[in-house]
């Protein structure tokens, strides 16, 4: 994979390739050869059909992309260079379509700017995912399976020898790490195209990763982070390699959490650091009891954790949280307040997320959950929430149509940015979804059963 910055010159080009976001949070593309760009194209965009993104009905589907030059950048693909760019989407009438998940993040931001909370929320995202060299999956009615196969110590020609044990792999290096080149590379891509990256490493697991991203305007981090993902599997699969950002792809083994450390800016400065506690101000804590509340009902996990799968790594007795709960240094929390920053750079880290996420109605749902605590002055110590470990008097809803039942019933919060319909197909698909898996028998009900 070949890419480079966006130089200004378009001309450059061989194809402009318009990125939009569907429903699910994936990138689609449309290709427009060199002689059909103009500057009306640019100013103006081009018609699509919404329908086919999840977004809107076959009889009223026009909807038109209008390309987002801050965010172009080339990609050199054989003979041909491309320029990439993702797009705003307005109504065929040139009205903001409210549904596209880039102008819903935007809006949660503009809510924080009305209401005099803060300017931005400034975010940093965490991508755990797993890589294979060989992943096979079928469903049918039948039979069901999946096999992966791995270098590190997974599938049946490495079952007997793993180098290092299953959950014993946390910043190994090469040897023991088969996949550092393979991040290295990755990384490389994110630094051309400016996505800013702290850190890589090998994660618990045999076979699992992370790539630690820095600290972006919220708006931004779900424009890179999508980015981020597609590059590691479009280098995962020139590399011959198979790479999967679900919550929890193995049996009994860690899950892929999205932790997202965060902050509110206003003035160019954090609102988060204080003397009230954990060096947090009030606004701070506030913030914290937004997200847990609302975690608490199952709403911000309808869009946190909006898989059947994320229920697979929610569970009790593993790191992944589960319980409306916050300390400094504690894992074991849903929020935690990273104990080895220094006092005025104090923030919070929500981690109980995962990437089979929406990022753009992640982020977002997140932000006005916390700026939600703010505006009611919500106290997360008098609500119960202070503790290092999880509490089954505070244990969220675990599983999707517990979730969706939730954000049925609390989605006054995130008013200011998600209209109502989007939130009705929102659960529409989602419902689908869980009835596709919890209504299938699996394996292990075979062997209990059978």
């Amino acid at each position: 994979m070949q890419l480079e910055r966006y130089n200004g010159h378009i001309e450059e080009a061989d194809y402009l390739n318009l990125l939009m976001v569907d429903i699910a949070g994936d990138i689609r593309s449309v290709a427009l050869p060199k002689g059909y760009v103009s500057e009306k194209i640019l100013k103006d965009g081009i018609g699509f059909d919404a329908s086919n993104y999840g977004y809107a009905k076959v009889s009223d589907s026009d909807m038109v992309a209008v390309p987002d030059m801050s965010t172009a950048f080339f990609e050199i693909r054989g003979d041909y260079k491309m320029l990439h760019v993702l797009c705003d989407v307005v109504s065929a009438d040139r009205e903001t379509f409210d549904q596209y998940p880039r102008n819903v993040i935007k809006k949660a931001r503009d809510f924080l700017r009305e209401e005099g909370i803060a300017d931005t929320a400034k975010l940093l995202v965490e991508l755990e995912y797993y890589v294979f060299e060989e992943a096979e999956y079928k469903s049918g009615v039948e039979g069901a399976f999946y096999r992966v196969k791995s270098s590190e110590g997974l599938g049946e020609e490495f079952a007997s020898s793993p180098r290092v044990s299953l959950r014993g792999a946390y910043h190994r290096m090469p040897p023991e790490d088969s996949y550092m080149d393979f991040r290295n590379e990755t990384v490389k891509l994110m630094d051309v195209i400016g996505i800013p990256v702290k850190y890589h490493h090998h994660e618990v697991a045999l076979s699992q990763l992370e790539i630690e991203l820095d600290f972006m305007d919220m708006a931004q981090a779900a424009d890179m982070v999508s980015l981020a993902k597609w590059i590691i599997r479009q280098v995962a699969a020139e590399w011959g390699l198979r790479v999967t950002f679900m919550p929890k792809p193995l049996y009994k083994m860690p899950g892929n959490g999205m932790h997202v450390h965060q902050f509110l800016e206003k003035g160019g400065s954090s609102i988060f650091p204080g003397d009230v506690l954990f060096n947090l101000s009030n606004e701070g804590l506030s913030y914290i009891a937004g997200m847990l509340s609302h975690s608490l009902t199952g709403s911000l996990l309808a869009f946190a954790c909006p898989s059947t799968n994320s229920y697979r790594r929610l569970v009790h007795g593993y790191e992944a949280p589960v319980s409306a709960t916050f300390a400094k240094g504690s894992r074991a929390a849903a929020v935690r307040i990273p104990g080895y920053v220094k006092k005025d750079e104090t923030r919070v880290e929500y981690r109980t997320g995962d990437a089979s996420c929406n990022l753009y109605f992640f982020l977002a749902a997140m932000v006005l959950a916390g700026a939600d605590g703010i505006l009611r002055g919500l106290n997360p110590v008098a609500l119960g929430y202070q503790s290092r470990e999880a509490r089954e008097d505070l244990t969220f809803p675990l599983n999707l149509n517990a979730v969706l039942d939730g954000l049925e019933k609390d989605a006054d919060y995130l008013a200011p940015a998600f209209p109502d319909k989007l939130i009705e197909l929102w659960i529409k698909a989602k419902r689908a979804e869980a009835e596709y898996v919890y209504n299938a028998p699996t394996p292990q009900e075979y062997e209990l059963y059978f």
